[in-house]
């Protein structure tokens, strides 16, 4: 039982999931909390019970360990978790130890199995696995915690623009670095970003050399991040026709340089993605433009030879809802898109195949690492400028 679990908390959670094995296992099987487990008293050894599964057949049985929490993150299934999971091996190396909690997020499960310790949730996350008597579950339950049972945190959530100039930062930089220093780069206040790393850390999505940030795993970072949002609702896209082709409409880019009637231009989405990672071929050409009134995009239009269409579009025009969006961005196949980092989130977050396309950035972008990752926020603080008199700067 963690120290945030009331013994009360404990003792209904501990209930229902002996319920929902009993439930999942049928009356073949008998489930028993043992009392003398169940006591107040019985945490002190590092667990909460001991469940005991008997084949009514053969009266062979096993005995699961289990660890009580209202909340498990990814770090606590890393560190204590796993501790107790190495030491309950030492005492009988037959005997497992199981996690019960009203949720556990995909990645705390992912960390759970890595670790071999068995974990059943009150939505039907459930993995348990044990050689004698033989008993192997595992059934998939909520991915996303439902509000009954959402633990109240002071800490902030991968959610709204400031976390997006955070994320990509994270991303788009190396560490080692410090809260102060990424508070400076992103024009964050320190408390702000020191709270959303602390959560960052429970989800394994950051690792820490006491207050420096050492390692980031900034595709987990991304995935999580997209997860929170929606292409077509965050960025407003108002649908045009190019009567003469996309690629007409690319060419005019090419020959602007990404700035367009006076207002920047960065493509993303599927074609952004293709001059990338190519898998495959048509789709929308999605641009971001800055500003986004009416009258510059009647000017956008005039110049790219589009026509404003209530359906049927084949050009998207996108307003980014934080000016971050645009940083960072790099020059490839003669016209300018948004930053890599960028292009996934968005392509993670579309419609129909842009998640697929999406993937195959991440793996290009696994793959040359060195490439695109910059190796300190000075240079990350350089992004092309919105002059269009001094032109683009191109990163790499």
């Amino acid at each position: 039982m963690d120290d945030h679990t009331t013994p009360a908390e404990a003792a209904e959670v501990l209930d229902a999931g002996a319920a929902e094995l009993r439930a999942m296992l049928g009356d073949d099987w008998e489930v028993a909390v043992e009392p003398e487990a169940a006591s107040p008293h019985g945490g002190d050894m590092g667990w909460d019970a001991v469940i005991r599964l008997t084949s009514r057949h053969d009266s062979i049985f096993t005995e699961l360990l289990v660890d009580v929490r209202t909340r498990v993150t990814p770090k606590d299934a890393a560190g204590l978790i796993t501790s107790k999971a190495l030491l309950v091996r030492k005492i009988n190396r037959n005997t497992r130890l199981m996690v019960f909690a009203p949720w556990i997020s995909p990645k705390t499960q992912e960390e759970l199995r890595r670790r071999e310790i068995d974990y059943l949730d009150l939505t039907g996350n459930v993995s348990l696995r044990v050689t004698r008597p033989a008993v192997i579950i595992h059934t998939q339950g909520a991915d996303r915690a439902p509000a009954s049972h959402r633990a109240p945190s002071s800490k902030p959530m991968l959610t709204g623009p400031a976390a997006g100039r955070l994320v990509r930062l994270l991303a788009d930089v190396k560490p080692p670095y410090r809260a102060t220093d990424l508070a400076k780069s992103a024009g964050l206040s320190t408390a702000y970003v020191s709270k959303l790393l602390d959560s960052l850390e429970d989800q394994l999505l950051i690792e820490r050399d006491n207050k420096v940030i050492v390692h980031v795993d900034w595709q987990g970072l991304l995935r999580t991040r997209a997860g929170t949002l929606d292409l077509a609702h965050h960025s407003k896209p108002v649908g045009m026709l190019a009567p003469m082709g996309i690629r007409s409409v690319i060419e005019r880019l090419v020959e602007a340089d990404g700035f367009v009637a006076g207002s920047e231009i960065l493509v993303t989405g599927s074609y952004a993605a293709r001059a990338v990672a190519p898998i495959a071929v048509g789709g929308q050409l999605m641009i971001y433009t800055v500003p986004h009134d009416d009258a510059s995009l009647t000017r956008l239009a005039q110049e790219l030879g589009l026509m404003p269409v209530p359906e049927g579009a084949d050009v998207l025009v996108l307003a980014p809802w934080d000016l971050s969006v645009l940083h960072r961005p790099v020059r490839y196949d003669q016209y300018w898109q948004v930053g890599l980092s960028q292009l996934v989130l968005d392509c993670l977050s579309g419609p129909g195949r842009m998640p697929a396309e999406g993937e195959k950035v991440l793996e290009f972008m696994a793959t040359n690492e060195d490439n695109w990752r910059l190796d300190d926020l000075a240079r990350a603080r350089r992004h092309r400028t919105s002059n269009p008199g001094t032109g683009p700067q191109e990163l790499f």
